[in-house]
């Protein structure tokens, strides 16, 4: 059953002229059958160069919106409308706009895990990959506004100078699942593996940690490297165990599942490129708004 679907997706993608592109938290048999397979920050640049009639998008749906913000000719559906961000929806634009007011002559420096209103009103965006990079090309007399995840803006400040203020927002996947608890253990368990965490844990985990990074930065290590622990969402770990099947990898913690990233399934796959349906609209004005954010932000990356 399941090669006949993947038989019908590669087909139809010749057909349609069209373009897998999915997170490294989508389940294995999605990634097999994607064009693309990447964290925020590369899925975003190359959604922008990517010559196609149609995106099928696999993650999330800020992720989808970012693709259509950056390639705006192009028909871009996400694979399950249903896949959506619990920390994106910690935060509203009327929020922000009140956030704003409270701090005046601030930086908004705006996690690309947010809505399209969200963005349109930040000045930069960020992923996991650039946050400190582009905390550091802020001025330091300036204070930066941080949102919406906690932890990830409380790493930003440790790495640089800058006073940061963060919204109370988090990924519930990172900071719900890892605890130092867990960081001992794993030292326990696996005393001769390097930790490696993603910077949305909790500051008693990242700073226990021996490398902190995106998923790309923990995909590039263990490019190079062996006997590692993966502190991220679990689905990371499935790629780099089929990639690297002479390796030896461990899990910081197997709860770290991200149930939305799950929602993908490869039927979803074949139903988008049959029906495009769920089509990523963005209205044109904040399309115009958040489009300055993540160009600002791709142009320091």
């Amino acid at each position: 059953m399941e090669n006949n679907i993947v038989e019908k997706i590669i087909k139809l993608k010749k057909e349609k002229n069209a373009v897998i592109l999915a997170h490294n938290y989508v389940t294995m048999d999605v990634q097999n059958v994607a064009d693309f397979v990447g964290d925020s920050l590369a899925l975003a640049q190359k959604a922008k160069t990517v010559e196609a009639d149609l995106i099928v998008f696999c993650g999330v749906r800020f992720m989808g919106e970012t693709a259509k913000l950056l390639n705006p000719e192009t028909k871009v559906v996400l694979a399950n409308k249903n896949a959506g961000c619990p920390m994106a929806d910690m935060i509203t634009a009327d929020q922000l706009k009140d956030f704003k007011a409270e701090h005046p002559n601030s930086t908004v420096m705006c996690y690309v895990n947010s809505s399209i209103e969200v963005k349109a009103e930040s000045d930069i965006c960020c992923t996991s990959s650039n946050a400190v990079k582009i905390a550091k090309s802020v001025p330091e007399d300036k204070t930066i506004l941080f949102v919406p995840d906690k932890n990830l803006g409380t790493y930003v400040a440790q790495q640089t100078k800058h006073k940061v203020i963060v919204w109370d927002g988090f990924c519930p996947v990172h900071n719900n699942n890892f605890s130092k608890i867990d960081v001992e253990k794993v030292r326990k368990n696996f005393p001769d593996y390097k930790l490696l965490v993603h910077p949305e844990s909790l500051p008693e985990v990242f700073n226990k940690a021996d490398i902190v990074g995106s998923t790309k930065g923990m995909a590039d290590y263990s490019e190079e490297n062996n006997k590692i622990i993966i502190g991220t969402e679990v689905g990371l770990l499935r790629q780099l165990e089929a990639k690297y099947p002479e390796k030896k990898f461990a899990a910081l913690s197997e709860k770290a599942i991200c149930v939305n990233m799950k929602k993908n399934t490869l039927k979803d796959v074949l139903n988008s490129l049959e029906n495009e349906t769920d089509e990523i609209i963005i209205d044109a004005e904040i399309a115009k708004r958040a489009l300055k954010s993540i160009e600002a932000m791709l142009e320091l990356s």
